[in-house]
Protein backbone atom coordinates (compact mmCIF):
# COMPACT_ATOMS: atom_id res chain seq x y z
CA UNK A 1 0.00 0.00 0.00
CA UNK A 2 0.94 3.48 -0.83
CA UNK A 3 0.92 6.77 1.05
CA UNK A 4 1.08 10.35 0.32
CA UNK A 5 2.40 12.08 3.10
CA UNK A 6 1.31 15.97 2.62
CA UNK A 7 3.62 18.53 5.60
CA UNK A 8 5.29 21.79 5.85
CA UNK A 9 8.77 22.33 7.60
CA UNK A 10 10.49 24.82 8.90
CA UNK A 11 14.19 24.51 7.18
CA UNK A 12 15.99 26.75 9.44
CA UNK A 13 17.67 23.37 11.35
CA UNK A 14 17.85 21.22 8.41
CA UNK A 15 20.64 20.72 5.54
CA UNK A 16 17.40 20.29 3.59
CA UNK A 17 15.27 17.31 2.47
CA UNK A 18 17.51 14.43 1.22
CA UNK A 19 19.82 13.00 3.35
CA UNK A 20 23.42 13.75 3.29
CA UNK A 21 26.61 11.35 3.75
CA UNK A 22 27.94 13.66 6.34
CA UNK A 23 26.01 14.07 9.89
CA UNK A 24 24.21 17.34 8.79
CA UNK A 25 20.37 16.67 10.23
CA UNK A 26 18.03 16.67 7.17
CA UNK A 27 14.22 16.23 7.15
CA UNK A 28 13.92 13.15 5.47
CA UNK A 29 15.97 11.53 8.08
CA UNK A 30 13.98 13.11 10.76
CA UNK A 31 10.68 11.56 9.08
CA UNK A 32 13.21 8.38 8.59
CA UNK A 33 13.76 7.90 12.39
CA UNK A 34 10.12 8.58 13.30
CA UNK A 35 8.46 6.43 10.89
CA UNK A 36 10.90 3.61 12.09
CA UNK A 37 9.84 4.71 15.74
CA UNK A 38 6.34 3.96 15.15
CA UNK A 39 6.89 0.73 12.73
CA UNK A 40 9.77 -0.60 14.22
CA UNK A 41 11.34 -1.36 11.41
CA UNK A 42 13.61 0.79 8.80
CA UNK A 43 11.26 2.94 5.95
CA UNK A 44 12.42 5.04 2.97
CA UNK A 45 10.28 7.76 2.61
CA UNK A 46 10.60 9.53 -0.92
CA UNK A 47 9.88 13.08 -1.77
CA UNK A 48 8.85 14.96 -4.05
CA UNK A 49 11.97 17.44 -4.32
CA UNK A 50 14.91 18.53 -2.82
CA UNK A 51 15.06 21.58 -1.18
CA UNK A 52 18.62 23.47 -0.04
CA UNK A 53 20.17 23.92 3.30
CA UNK A 54 17.71 26.40 5.57
CA UNK A 55 14.90 26.30 2.64
CA UNK A 56 11.35 26.04 4.17
CA UNK A 57 8.06 23.72 2.75
CA UNK A 58 4.57 25.38 3.36
CA UNK A 59 3.43 22.20 0.64
CA UNK A 60 5.77 19.23 0.35
CA UNK A 61 4.73 15.92 0.17
CA UNK A 62 6.71 12.57 0.32
CA UNK A 63 5.51 8.50 0.22
CA UNK A 64 6.01 5.81 1.98
CA UNK A 65 5.14 1.81 1.36
CA UNK A 66 3.53 -0.19 3.65
CA UNK A 67 2.96 -3.88 3.44
CA UNK A 68 -1.03 -3.05 5.28
CA UNK A 69 -2.51 -0.09 6.62
CA UNK A 70 -1.52 1.17 9.71
CA UNK A 71 -3.43 -0.09 13.04
CA UNK A 72 -3.81 3.56 14.49
CA UNK A 73 -4.54 7.18 13.59
CA UNK A 74 -1.11 7.86 11.52
CA UNK A 75 -1.59 11.48 10.91
CA UNK A 76 -1.48 11.32 14.45
CA UNK A 77 1.33 9.76 15.72
CA UNK A 78 3.33 11.66 13.03
CA UNK A 79 2.50 14.78 14.74
CA UNK A 80 3.25 13.57 17.93
CA UNK A 81 6.73 11.86 17.44
CA UNK A 82 7.71 14.88 14.94
CA UNK A 83 9.80 17.98 15.94
CA UNK A 84 7.57 21.04 16.36
CA UNK A 85 9.58 22.17 13.30
CA UNK A 86 7.82 19.62 11.18
CA UNK A 87 3.80 19.37 10.52
CA UNK A 88 1.65 16.51 8.68
CA UNK A 89 -1.19 17.92 7.25
CA UNK A 90 -2.73 14.98 5.58
CA UNK A 91 -1.90 11.05 5.24
CA UNK A 92 -3.48 9.91 1.39
CA UNK A 93 -3.86 6.46 0.80
CA UNK A 94 -3.08 6.60 -3.24
CA UNK A 95 -2.47 3.44 -5.88
CA UNK A 96 0.37 1.86 -6.27
CA UNK A 97 1.63 3.18 -9.48
CA UNK A 98 1.33 7.01 -8.48
CA UNK A 99 4.45 8.81 -7.22
CA UNK A 100 4.91 11.74 -4.78
CA UNK A 101 7.82 13.42 -7.58
CA UNK A 102 7.31 12.28 -11.25
CA UNK A 103 3.50 12.86 -10.72
CA UNK A 104 3.47 16.78 -9.73
CA UNK A 105 2.58 18.63 -12.82
CA UNK A 106 3.73 21.85 -11.43
CA UNK A 107 6.05 23.50 -8.17
CA UNK A 108 5.10 27.22 -7.11
CA UNK A 109 7.97 28.62 -4.77
CA UNK A 110 7.75 32.18 -2.81
CA UNK A 111 10.16 34.20 -1.97
CA UNK A 112 10.21 37.20 0.60
CA UNK A 113 12.57 39.92 1.02
CA UNK A 114 12.11 42.71 3.61
CA UNK A 115 14.13 45.96 3.67
CA UNK A 116 13.36 47.36 7.03
CA UNK A 117 14.88 45.14 10.38
CA UNK A 118 11.87 43.05 12.19
CA UNK A 119 12.68 40.30 14.40
CA UNK A 120 9.11 38.71 13.56
CA UNK A 121 10.29 38.13 9.66
CA UNK A 122 14.11 37.64 10.29
CA UNK A 123 13.52 33.85 9.86
CA UNK A 124 11.32 33.35 7.02
CA UNK A 125 12.10 36.23 4.80
CA UNK A 126 14.97 36.96 3.60
CA UNK A 127 16.87 40.27 5.32
CA UNK A 128 18.22 42.62 2.74
CA UNK A 129 19.05 46.03 4.82
CA UNK A 130 18.41 49.64 3.15
CA UNK A 131 17.76 48.47 -0.82
CA UNK A 132 17.17 51.16 -3.09
CA UNK A 133 15.07 48.99 -6.19
CA UNK A 134 13.83 50.39 -9.10
CA UNK A 135 10.66 48.18 -8.99
CA UNK A 136 9.50 48.86 -12.46
CA UNK A 137 12.93 47.60 -13.76
CA UNK A 138 12.13 44.48 -11.61
CA UNK A 139 8.60 43.74 -12.78
CA UNK A 140 10.10 43.92 -16.74
CA UNK A 141 12.60 41.86 -15.61
CA UNK A 142 10.07 39.14 -14.59
CA UNK A 143 8.54 39.81 -17.59
CA UNK A 144 11.57 38.47 -19.14
CA UNK A 145 11.59 35.37 -16.30
CA UNK A 146 8.15 34.72 -17.91
CA UNK A 147 8.79 34.31 -21.53
CA UNK A 148 12.39 32.36 -21.03
CA UNK A 149 12.22 28.57 -21.97
CA UNK A 150 15.68 27.76 -21.19
CA UNK A 151 16.92 28.45 -17.59
CA UNK A 152 20.53 26.97 -17.83
CA UNK A 153 21.97 30.64 -17.36
CA UNK A 154 20.01 30.77 -14.26
CA UNK A 155 21.14 27.08 -12.97
CA UNK A 156 23.85 26.55 -10.20
CA UNK A 157 25.02 23.10 -11.72
CA UNK A 158 23.67 22.88 -15.25
CA UNK A 159 25.84 19.93 -16.50
CA UNK A 160 23.50 18.08 -13.79
CA UNK A 161 20.91 18.15 -16.53
CA UNK A 162 19.97 16.42 -19.92
CA UNK A 163 18.30 19.75 -20.68
CA UNK A 164 17.66 22.60 -18.75
CA UNK A 165 14.14 23.55 -20.25
CA UNK A 166 10.98 24.86 -18.16
CA UNK A 167 7.54 25.35 -18.33
CA UNK A 168 6.83 28.62 -16.38
CA UNK A 169 3.39 28.77 -15.73
CA UNK A 170 3.59 31.74 -13.22
CA UNK A 171 5.86 34.70 -12.43
CA UNK A 172 5.21 37.37 -10.64
CA UNK A 173 6.56 39.85 -8.17
CA UNK A 174 4.20 41.79 -5.39
CA UNK A 175 5.42 44.66 -3.73
CA UNK A 176 4.84 46.42 -0.84
CA UNK A 177 7.02 49.76 -0.37
CA UNK A 178 4.82 50.71 2.63
CA UNK A 179 5.92 48.25 4.89
CA UNK A 180 9.27 47.41 3.00
CA UNK A 181 8.70 44.02 1.74
CA UNK A 182 8.24 41.79 -1.38
CA UNK A 183 7.23 38.31 -2.84
CA UNK A 184 8.25 36.83 -5.99
CA UNK A 185 6.13 33.87 -7.12
CA UNK A 186 7.13 31.41 -9.71
CA UNK A 187 5.30 28.12 -10.64
CA UNK A 188 6.98 25.81 -13.21
CA UNK A 189 6.57 22.12 -14.61
CA UNK A 190 9.96 21.97 -13.01
CA UNK A 191 13.31 23.82 -11.18
CA UNK A 192 16.43 23.22 -12.12
CA UNK A 193 19.38 23.43 -8.61
CA UNK A 194 19.54 26.79 -7.41
CA UNK A 195 17.35 28.65 -9.66
CA UNK A 196 14.92 30.66 -7.99
CA UNK A 197 17.19 32.19 -5.29
CA UNK A 198 19.52 32.86 -8.54
CA UNK A 199 16.40 34.50 -10.30
CA UNK A 200 16.39 36.72 -6.80
CA UNK A 201 20.30 37.45 -7.05
CA UNK A 202 19.42 38.81 -10.34
CA UNK A 203 16.11 40.84 -9.98
CA UNK A 204 18.38 42.20 -7.00
CA UNK A 205 20.75 43.37 -9.25
CA UNK A 206 18.08 44.85 -12.19
CA UNK A 207 16.71 46.83 -9.09
CA UNK A 208 19.85 47.85 -7.98
CA UNK A 209 20.94 49.32 -10.95
CA UNK A 210 24.20 47.10 -11.08
CA UNK A 211 22.64 45.48 -13.97
CA UNK A 212 20.67 46.67 -17.03
CA UNK A 213 17.52 44.92 -18.31
CA UNK A 214 19.27 44.47 -22.01
CA UNK A 215 22.15 42.87 -20.01
CA UNK A 216 20.05 40.41 -18.41
CA UNK A 217 17.98 39.19 -21.24
CA UNK A 218 21.17 38.71 -22.85
CA UNK A 219 22.42 36.29 -19.99
CA UNK A 220 18.90 34.62 -19.79
CA UNK A 221 19.41 33.94 -23.82
CA UNK A 222 23.04 32.73 -23.39
CA UNK A 223 24.74 35.66 -25.27
CA UNK A 224 26.48 37.15 -22.50
CA UNK A 225 28.07 35.37 -19.33
CA UNK A 226 28.04 35.70 -15.71
CA UNK A 227 30.17 33.48 -13.99
CA UNK A 228 29.19 35.48 -10.94
CA UNK A 229 25.88 34.12 -9.82
CA UNK A 230 25.53 34.06 -5.55
CA UNK A 231 22.68 32.25 -4.37
CA UNK A 232 19.62 34.37 -2.72
CA UNK A 233 19.98 33.25 1.31
CA UNK A 234 17.70 30.18 1.72
CA UNK A 235 15.77 31.77 4.70
CA UNK A 236 12.66 33.82 2.70
CA UNK A 237 12.33 30.50 0.22
CA UNK A 238 9.56 28.16 0.57
CA UNK A 239 8.41 25.95 -1.62
CA UNK A 240 4.72 26.97 -1.18
CA UNK A 241 2.51 24.52 -3.44
CA UNK A 242 2.76 20.76 -5.37
CA UNK A 243 -0.04 20.29 -8.12
CA UNK A 244 -1.31 16.40 -8.85
CA UNK A 245 -3.98 15.90 -11.52
CA UNK A 246 -5.37 13.53 -9.62
CA UNK A 247 -5.12 15.12 -6.12
CA UNK A 248 -6.40 18.66 -4.48
CA UNK A 249 -4.31 18.74 -1.21
CA UNK A 250 -5.27 20.91 1.64
CA UNK A 251 -4.18 24.48 2.11
CA UNK A 252 -3.20 23.50 5.95
CA UNK A 253 -0.16 26.00 6.43
CA UNK A 254 -0.71 29.20 7.69
CA UNK A 255 1.93 30.79 8.05
CA UNK A 256 2.86 31.23 4.77
CA UNK A 257 -0.87 32.73 4.21
CA UNK A 258 -0.20 35.46 6.67
CA UNK A 259 3.48 36.46 4.94
CA UNK A 260 1.12 36.81 1.67
CA UNK A 261 -0.60 39.70 3.53
CA UNK A 262 -0.10 42.59 1.85
CA UNK A 263 1.86 40.80 -1.12
CA UNK A 264 -1.16 39.18 -3.33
Amino acid sequence: MRYFIHLGFDGTNYKGWQQQKDTQLTVQEVVERTLFKLFKKEMSAYGCGRTDTGVHASQYVLQINLDEAPAFDLKFRLNKNLPDDIAVFEVIEVGQDNHCRYDAVARTYDYFIHWHKDPVLMRYSSYYPDLTLNFDLMQQAVALIRQTKDFRTLCKQPDLYTNTLCQISNCQLFVNEEHGRLRFTITSDRFLRGMIRICIFFLLRVGSGEMTLTEFRQILNQEKDMKEKIPAFPNGLFLSRVEYPYLELKESHHLIKMLKLGLE
